[in-house]
């Protein structure tokens, strides 16, 4: 009823019921005491309030973000809390600049958290030439996964409810239809979330979810959409109540099932609408590992 109604579910009193039945020892203190966890676009907002969360779970925090020059001041905020935390130079929306970081990663990572995010107000494009939300949001985090996946245990995406109100795109680049902000950001949280059970495939045996954090007071939210902030601002959640199922995600044990799409740490719908079911999936998923240059695995052969 809470996700049907949608103003209860993903405000602060929708995380306020349900919040109530989970356990208060679930992720258990300490749970990642001495693993690494990359955090991409942690300079604020979900992504800061992630970070500063894992950190009180003893994990070393490393801060994914494509400027580390206007970074320094989330940095100094984490460190005064007296987690362990490092400032890391990655563009996700540049694919060099994936391949690069990439590179420099060699320990263990227990979870990759794909954060980062972006709404240009018109038509932007990557380094690549590709439309930018769908580069930052689907294309950069399958690059990074991929080369990251042989000492990966867990990758979150996170995603948004509005993907509720959209298909997969037939032009996920725009080239040849007309350009919305707020339309091709929730279309680009629908291909992650559609993709989602592929990915799990493909990238197993690592863990693959993807999970929306309600509407919670973030810059990211007042800069992009200033109305609805206006509007929901008494209802908003906080950073820190949005970016709890991911923390949960990383932390929990055992492992949750992968391929899977949650919300307030249970496993949700990912359709409402019958208009938003799609025939794409395949086509989509074929697309999008092409243009981030992840292999392909072969076609499955029949005797």
């Amino acid at each position: 009823m809470l996700d049907r109604l949608v103003v209860p579910g993903y405000t602060k009193l929708g995380y306020a019921l349900r919040s109530r039945t989970w356990p208060v020892d679930d992720p258990e203190p300490q749970a990642l005491q001495g693993k690494t966890v990359i955090v991409t676009g942690a300079r604020s907002g979900l992504g800061k309030a992630t970070a500063a969360a894992l950190a009180t779970l003893g994990a070393t925090v490393r801060l994914a973000v494509r400027d580390p020059s206007n970074a320094t001041t989330a940095l100094a905020d984490l460190q005064s809390t007296g987690g362990t935390f490092i400032l890391d130079q990655c563009d996700i929306a540049d694919l060099t600049s994936v391949r690069a970081y990439a590179a420099t990663v060699e320990e263990p990572i227990h979870a990759l958290i794909h954060n980062a995010g972006v709404m240009p107000p018109t038509r932007t494009e990557s380094p690549q030439g590709h439309e930018l939300t769908l580069a930052t949001h689907v294309l950069g985090p399958l690059l990074l996964t991929e080369l990251l996946k042989d000492h990966l245990a867990r990758a979150i995406f996170v995603a948004s409810g509005g993907m509720y109100t959209q298909p997969l795109p037939r032009d996920p680049e725009y080239r040849d239809s007309p350009y919305k902000p707020a339309v091709a950001y929730a279309r680009s949280k629908r291909i992650q979330v559609d993709l989602t059970p592929l990915m799990a495939t493909h990238f197993a045996p690592v863990t693959i979810a993807t999970m929306h954090p309600g509407w919670s007071d973030t810059p990211g939210l007042t800069t992009s959409l200033p109305g609805f902030a206006r509007l929901t601002g008494p209802l908003l959640r906080t950073p820190e109540q949005g970016a709890d199922t991911a923390v949960w995600l990383a932390a929990t044990e055992p492992p949750p099932p992968t391929g899977n799409f949650w919300h307030d740490r249970r496993i949700r719908p990912t359709h409402y609408l019958d208009r938003t079911r799609s025939t794409l999936t395949e086509t989509t998923w074929t697309y999008c590992l092409e243009q981030a240059g992840v292999p392909q695995p072969p076609p499955s052969s029949t005797t």
